[in-house]
């Protein structure tokens, strides 16, 4: 929650970064940790702090993943299970945020969500094409969000103009990946997505790039 003196969670928990002013940034989330604990581990101890990690809700030991993602210099987010367009054949567990399920349904879900944890900067979608397409459903998800003080990164499933004036009507802080970086995860492809990365930061100032926790 924000607290009493207004400081917000996504500005407590934010990781520091001693960047040069001006300078073109990539910003870099890492997901679907917490499941697999090889893969959990080499990814906390092998990325570059500067990384962001984010982690499953039904992870075992998750604060416990969370601590130490966060003693080791990364920040963390926690993913939002979120509706995709073949649900319930590709269904992401029993607390998924659907655009059918009433306000208080979905609030119900999403508090249990937040609830998994502390020590997190914000959130991002796992799944949630179909949501990311539903404004109302959204909106109603984002302004929760915004009234706990946690910063929304999304990866763009969905309809980006649809997501983007979902944020706008909440005043929801949200950023949305310029690239999946591992849509295709060998290591040639993910190579030339970085590059792209690199490229839209020279033409932008900033750029965010989102993926898996694959070996690769």
């Amino acid at each position: 929650m924000i607290a009493q003196n207004g400081t917000r969670p996504d500005e407590a928990y934010a990781a520091a970064f001693d960047g040069v002013a001006g300078a073109p940034t990539i910003a870099v989330i890492v997901g679907g940790l917490g499941l697999s604990e090889r893969l959990t581990q080499q990814a906390i101890e092998r990325l570059p702090a500067e990384v962001t990690l984010s982690f499953a809700p039904y992870s075992d030991n998750l604060q416990t993943w969370i601590d130490r993602a966060r003693a080791d210099g990364h920040e963390v987010l926690i993913e939002l299970p979120m509706e995709p367009f073949d649900y319930p054949n590709n269904d992401p567990g029993p607390h998924t945020l659907l655009t059918q399920a009433s306000d208080q349904e979905n609030e119900r879900r999403l508090l249990w969500l937040l609830s998994r944890a502390a020590g997190y900067a914000g959130v991002t979608n796992y799944l949630g094409a179909r949501i990311g397409a539903d404004r109302e459903a959204l909106s109603g998800v984002l302004s929760k969000l915004e009234a706990r003080g946690l910063s929304v990164f999304h990866d763009g499933a969905g309809r980006r103009p649809v997501i983007t004036a979902a944020a706008q009507a909440t005043n929801a802080r949200l950023a949305i990946a310029d690239r999946v970086v591992d849509a295709d995860p060998e290591p040639a492809a993910v190579d030339r997505r970085l590059l792209e990365l690199e490229a839209l930061a020279l033409q932008n100032g900033d750029a965010l790039g989102v993926g898996f926790a694959y070996p690769a």
